[in-house]
């Protein structure tokens, strides 16, 4: 069953009324089954992070259909659509830039639960709230005591946890991940990625996954959406494409990864 469904999307940027629009997102057609990770793929300025906002209903598209489990989101009411965002989280390149640094944990990761239910507001719902805190800390592997400390005190890959656990905390059914692993070191980039794996299954989670990164994407995702200029140039399950690319802007993306072994570097080089 596909949970999300972009139909002929195109997002169009002008820069003035004698100006051609920039296309950023030009004719894209794709679904996501629920419970698979899809990754969209490409190189900067290829319409990656736009079609993401479209297809969180950040940015509106200029022609085309964005739905969510079949609903049409331009149709919704915005009661009806502050309800699906409840079940659409996102979590971003960098976690720093994205908490507020006068702010200690307990109260970031509860943000969305104050913002969207009424029952973790208010005094009286406080330690229903650290309790709640506490076992999304817990299931990203930090220990519920680090709720009253600030962001700063955290490493990069502690930061990202913890903008997990505030991913969790509506239970979505869809996370987008904007490059989560790129700003970390090559072992915390695992530890991340088998922690998203793991929640994915405790959760049922539906992850689209951006990322430039190849090596990251064929760990991860089940299937992989290659993008070129704002096109959809390739799609297909990630082994598949990333081992036997069929567009050459593709093929350019596997050849351009460096492999560890000269002598097969140099006869993949050859046969390119």
């Amino acid at each position: 069953m596909s949970l999300v469904e972009l139909d002929n999307l195109r997002k169009e940027f002008g820069t003035g009324r004698q100006a051609v629009p920039m296309v950023a997102v030009d004719d894209v057609s794709l679904s996501v089954t629920e419970g698979e990770t899809f990754a969209l793929v490409g190189e900067s300025g290829s319409g990656k992070t736009t079609l993401t906002r479209l297809l969180l209903w950040l940015l509106e598209p200029s022609s085309g259909t964005v739905r969510f489990d079949g609903q049409d989101l331009a149709t919704l009411s915005a009661a009806r659509m502050r309800a699906v965002r409840r079940q659409m989280q996102v979590v971003l390149q960098d976690p720093y830039s994205s908490m507020n640094p006068r702010m200690r944990v307990t109260d970031i990761v509860a943000e969305p639960l104050v913002t969207h239910e009424p029952g973790h507001r208010g005094r009286r719902a406080r330690g229903k709230l650290r309790a709640t805190v506490g076992e999304l800390l817990d299931a990203v592997g930090l220990a519920p005591d680090v709720q009253d400390r600030y962001p700063h005190e955290f490493s990069g890959g502690q930061r990202q946890r913890i903008s997990i656990a505030r991913a969790l905390a509506l239970r979505p059914r869809l996370v987008v991940l904007d490059e989560p692993t790129s700003a970390l070191d090559v072992s915390v980039q695992a530890q991340v990625l088998d922690l998203l794996a793991d929640l994915q299954r405790r959760f049922g989670l539906t992850y689209v996954f951006v990322s430039h990164n190849l090596a990251v994407v064929q760990r991860i995702a089940d299937r992989v959406g290659v993008l070129a200029g704002g096109q959809l140039v390739e799609v297909g399950q990630a082994a598949q494409v990333l081992r036997t690319p069929e567009h050459p802007y593709t093929r350019a993306l596997v050849d351009a990864v460096p492999h560890p072994d000269p002598v097969y570097a140099r006869r993949r080089k050859a046969a390119s």
